[in-house]
């Protein structure tokens, strides 16, 4: 749950999304309360912090916006490369490659970056949009995947729903990331 980057969201967006959650009907659900080992016991203590709220661009700039949305939505998290203690390595923001082991191999983010060769740097908006929007379409949102293919870690659905205009400024802002060279493995099995 990336709440360091949902924290970051404009307070009227927060309570927008928490008035929205309050609109769900209730389901009784009995979780056994969790319990974390010593010393993470104690470690855990020290993750929650206070959150850096930030103030929503105006939607007519796009690539403020574009980054506001991007910031929210925690793209950083899966498409920047991690070390072995979790931590962002300087120099792969947003150029892709995070690893995800599943069963039957590993899934690797794209390359985000406005990078000709290995990024998004040739696609144009209309390209970008429609990576998504594609999945506005129940048979491809929900299609089967064949012995050759692989999942996708990508919440592709659930960002089909965005408008248009937001995703036309994520794909402003991410123009303006600084290109980085990093040939992406999307897939490679065990």
């Amino acid at each position: 749950m990336p709440y360091h980057s949902y924290g970051r969201g404009d307070s009227t967006d927060i309570i927008s999304v928490i008035a929205y959650l309050r609109t769900i009907p209730a389901i009784e659900n009995n979780v056994p309360a969790s319990k974390a080992d010593f010393p993470v016991n104690l470690i855990m203590r020290t993750f929650p912090k206070k959150a850096g709220l930030m103030t929503k661009p105006d939607t007519t700039n796009q690539v403020a916006y574009g980054k506001y949305l991007v910031t929210i939505a925690a793209c950083q998290d899966c498409h920047t490369q991690v070390d072995d203690k979790g931590a962002f390595i300087a120099g792969t923001e947003m150029a892709g490659g995070r690893k995800f082991p599943m069963p039957g191999g590993d899934i690797r983010s794209a390359n985000l970056t406005s990078d000709n060769a290995t990024g998004i740097g040739t696609w144009t908006e209309e390209s970008f949009v429609n990576r998504f929007t594609k999945f506005r379409n129940p048979a491809e949102a929900h299609r089967s995947v064949g012995n050759k293919d692989f999942n996708s870690i990508m919440p592709w659905t659930m960002y089909a729903g965005m408008k248009d205009g937001d995703l036309k400024a994520i794909f402003a802002y991410l123009k303006t990331v600084k290109p980085i060279n990093n040939q992406v493995e999307k897939f490679s099995p065990r």
